[in-house]
């Protein structure tokens, strides 16, 4: 039941916990949480630090986000909001106070600075209520999920977008978020990320954008060109019909993604927009870059990018593709330092890093996950439009995981388990044959070498694969055998599209949660 709650606490109060009916509970000041990594253009402008040096907060309703915001000295007090559950419109009701500007129904940062918002322990998904940034600056969201917001239908929140920015918005790091939808507006529902009217210095990283008519756009109109300097890196856009982004006016830089899916078009540079785009990884899509539904045209430089089975539609009136065969038409200077991965290795690292519920891992700028650490607060970096890599953290096992972004099959399979299961990062899930044996394939679309595997036996399967053999499928050929899969397994470097791990033996049901394969 939606309520308005009057809540004010003074910031002596700050240790105290509040009442179990708000979901918040109040720590001494400590957050050091998504403190470090922030990247492009929300690193510049003065950096984006959010509530480091502030208090922790943990909240399970929205009511509790909006409570503790309320309950700062001022609206500029630094506060890290950690949230975990499920968030919903049910569950989220305005909180007055002096430091705050909230409302029903949805998470309002209004009129605020200085704030993480970062989902921890089981995971905070924001389930069909929308974050709305107004009049804002300073901001992080990190590690939630937002699914589902509509502008029509029942409940519907924030216009129907997942995150929205709007009004004198700046500094703000979106990383590690999944946003989704079920549709486009035909079904209610509107965009996952816009930027309007005059949002500057803004990141979106390692995120995942899927199942929606529109993934975003910066400036609302074409008469809305004040938004400006934002930067996309390491996101996954899949099945989106356009927008991916729309971008009218101003600079944006969008690097490392991975776009698969795009039903109708892609990067949208209309209306004098400049914005530069590399290393990118484009499948499976449509006109993945131009001008598109206006004679308004934009701008743009293309380096490094991989277009795998990319159609275009013809130029005409309203539609300005950049290919058959993109060529820049402008130069864009980049202020800050970066790091590029190669756009092969793209499709891989970024299904592996990107989204919640990733361990906020991050690509070392050479196609292998890490971890990333806090880092002390960020400050103006000297400008340089050349990219370059930090040193490489090792990983066990190291090298990329070429399973991701790959294909699988395998012999019949036990009810409620699939092939794609042993491929998507994700130790909760599982494939597991009919009976005591079978096989599992990992496919590729052309000849990829590898010299090693591991499988990964979801839990409590532990031992249970007993005899095993490694095969190339192309050929037949028995590249390894042996028994028990606790380890990596190695064998001479072979280049083939298909590569199969048949279980021969087993004791109980053998799960297979994760087949990874390396080239080295």
């Amino acid at each position: 039941m939606r309520r308005s709650v009057a809540l004010r606490l003074y910031a002596a109060l700050a240790t105290m916990a509040l009442a179990g009916a708000t979901g918040v509970v109040m720590s001494i000041p400590d957050a050091s949480a998504a403190t470090g990594g922030v990247t492009g253009y929300a690193s510049q402008n003065g950096g984006t630090t959010g509530g480091a040096g502030g208090a922790t907060v943990k909240a399970t309703t929205g009511t509790a986000i909006h409570a503790a915001l309320c309950a700062r000295a001022s609206s500029s007090t630094p506060i890290t909001i950690q949230v975990e559950g499920t968030i919903t419109v049910g569950n989220t009701g305005k909180v007055s106070g002096s430091s705050c500007n909230t409302a029903d129904g949805v998470i309002e940062l209004k009129q605020i600075s200085n704030v993480t918002i970062i989902g921890v322990g089981s995971g905070a998904v924001f389930d069909q209520i929308g974050i709305h940034v107004r009049e804002s600056s300073n901001i992080i969201i990190q590690n939630v999920t937002v699914q589902n917001v509509k502008k029509s239908g029942s409940p519907t929140s924030n216009g129907g977008d997942a995150i929205g920015m709007e009004s004198s918005v700046h500094n703000v790091w979106v990383d590690h978020v999944s946003l989704l939808a079920s549709g486009g507006e035909d079904q209610g529902y509107d965009s996952l990320i816009d930027l309007k009217n005059n949002t500057k210095y803004v990141t979106l990283s390692y995120s995942t954008l899927r199942n929606s008519g529109r993934g975003g756009l910066v400036g609302s109109s074409d008469s809305d060109l004040d938004s400006t300097f934002v930067t996309y890196h390491h996101n996954l856009y899949e099945n989106i019909d356009s927008r991916t982004p729309l971008l009218r006016g101003g600079t944006a830089h969008t690097y490392d993604n991975y776009f698969v899916g795009l039903t109708k078009s892609g990067i949208n540079s209309r209306a004098g927009a400049h914005v530069k785009v590399e290393n990118n990884y484009f499948k499976n899509s449509q006109d993945v870059l131009g001008t598109f539904y206006t004679d308004l045209t934009g701008y743009w430089q293309v380096a490094g990018n991989t277009f795998d089975n990319v159609t275009w539609t013809a130029a005409g009136t309203e539609n300005h593709p950049a290919g058959p065969n993109p060529q820049s038409n402008t130069t864009v200077s980049i202020p800050y330092s970066y790091s590029l991965d190669p756009a092969g290795c793209v499709p891989a690292v970024v299904t592996q890093t990107a989204g919640a519920n990733k361990g906020l891992q991050v690509s070392n700028g050479n196609c292998t996950p890490q971890t990333q650490t806090p880092t002390p607060t960020p400050t103006q970096s000297t400008p340089t439009s050349q990219p370059t890599t930090p040193t490489q953290s090792p990983t066990q096992p190291s090298g990329t995981n070429l399973s991701l972004g790959a294909g699988a099959d395998g012999s019949s399979k036990a009810s409620g388990t699939s092939y794609g299961n042993v491929r998507d990062g994700d130790m909760g899930t599982y494939w597991s044959p009919a009976g005591s044996t079978g096989s599992i394939s990992i496919k590729w679309d052309t000849a990829t070498a590898v010299s090693r595997i591991n499988i990964r036996e979801a839990a409590g399967s532990a031992g249970a694969i007993g005899s095993w053999r490694v095969v190339n499928a192309d050929t037949g050929a028995v590249l390894a055998s042996g028994s028990g899969a606790g380890s990596p397994l190695t064998f001479t470097r072979t280049s083939l599209r298909k590569i199969t791990f048949e279980i021969t033996g087993s004791t109980g049901s053998p799960k297979v949660a994760e087949y990874e394969t390396y080239a080295g």
